[in-house]
């Protein structure tokens, strides 16, 4: 075991703490079981290392071990816990967990065998921690991390700090925000940047390649996360990057899932389980139409791609600039409400308040006579009157 406590401590000794995701003020660390889900690339891995360090302790008793490492090929988890806690382990990271096969039966174990040990787990977004055998729903405290909001966004890179706005500050006292905002703060000189490479954290490492590293993390959760869920056939992995591919070129995308399922060599029964596998994992965002059902097999009514970065990474042409201002929006306001398809405007959120996205020249038209209804423009700094800027919406987290 000395070799996995040694990388612990390798990477706990280069994990810096001077830039936190606003997940770790919300999640309450005094619970003894904590799952952190989330897209690959969204830092799961460095806020649960932040976590570690910030306990100070030895890494007898406080270690990070990672479920996909090699060690756990020829080593029980159950095994290695129990040695560690002999030895006076009390607090524990567990990364990959969907990559280790039982993981919530043996978690489950060890957390009613040891009480006196903290466990915080990590793993893909993909996972339905309800559906896995040993209950470890009714232990675990979950939390979900998507990627990087616009205000993290400047804070990390340009350590420009913006306050969180609420989602009814902005709708109801949005002029009254701006006077919270830095006395320089121009709010649109950094937006486009953020909108082609600022979503997930990696792009601090090298901006330039971005793109392609998103390429690569498509092509690695649909043959590598993929893989682990019980109804998906790994031999339909190219299929479904052929899907993604499809939809990328087209979106915002109004399925017509027999031409789709022809397309992309799907059979069609198949096809709305991988759309849901897809969306689970944070790669596409499936919007219903308001007032239905929201069941696996229904039809959505239009598929965007989930992020704005994710449109410029598969991007063969220009990117329309109508499919970034709404995806963007979908992104953001996706983490606090819940988002549906209305008969007019773009989006309809909490089954309350609707939404016109658009540019410079939209106008009210389409949202008129409807009570709690706005306008949203991307070239906008400040709110003027029913109108809303763009960017202010990347400040909900």
């Amino acid at each position: 075991m000395n070799a996995i406590l040694e990388q612990s401590e390798y990477l706990l000794s280069n994990t810096k703490l001077d830039f936190k995701r606003f997940l770790f003020n919300q999640i309450k660390w005094s619970n003894r079981l904590i799952g952190i889900k989330g897209a690959r690339g969204t830092g799961k891995t460095t806020l649960s290392l932040q976590w570690l360090k910030q306990q100070d302790l030895p890494v007898s008793k406080a270690a990070y071990f990672s479920l996909d490492d090699l060690y756990f090929t020829n080593h029980s988890l159950k095994e290695v816990v129990t040695q560690f806690h002999k030895e006076g382990g009390e607090m524990l990271v567990l990364d990959e967990v969907h990559k280790y096969k039982n993981w919530a039966t043996e978690i489950k174990n060890i957390y009613d065998i040891y009480s006196g040990l903290k466990i915080v787990f990590t793993g893909s977004s993909i996972i339905d921690i309800s559906r896995q055998e040993g209950d470890l729903s009714r232990r675990a405290v979950i939390y979900e991390l998507p990627g990087l909001s616009y205000r993290e966004f400047l804070s990390l890179k340009y350590n420009i700090e913006l306050p969180v706005f609420s989602f009814n500050e902005i709708l109801n006292d949005a002029a009254t925000l701006k006077k919270q905002l830095p006395n320089a703060f121009r709010p649109l000189a950094f937006f486009n940047e953020y909108l082609q490479t600022g979503y997930y954290p990696f792009m601090m490492e090298d901006n330039e390649s971005v793109h392609q590293k998103i390429n690569q993390l498509i092509r690695t959760i649909v043959e590598y996360d993929m893989a682990e869920l019980k109804d998906f056939d790994i031999r339909n992995a190219k299929k479904v990057l052929q899907l993604i591919y499809v939809i990328a070129q087209q979106v915002p995308f109004k399925p017509n899932l027999v031409s789709l399922a022809e397309k992309t060599n799907i059979h069609r029964n198949s096809l709305n389980n991988y759309l849901h596998y897809l969306e689970q994992a944070k790669l596409i965002t499936l919007l219903q139409p308001a007032g239905k059902s929201t069941a696996i097999l229904q039809k959505p009514e239009k598929i965007y791609l989930h992020n704005t970065n994710l449109l410029y990474a598969l991007a063969e042409l220009h990117v329309d600039r109508g499919n970034v201002r709404e995806s963007f929006f979908l992104s953001q306001l996706n983490v606090v409400s819940k988002i549906t398809m209305p008969k007019q405007g773009d989006f309809f959120v909490d089954n309350k308040y609707t939404f016109e996205v658009g540019g410079k020249g939209k106008s009210q038209k389409q949202i008129e006579g409807i009570k709690n209804a706005w306008v949203v423009k991307d070239d906008l700094e400040y709110p003027v009157g029913k109108e809303l800027p763009l960017w202010m919406f990347g400040c909900l987290y």
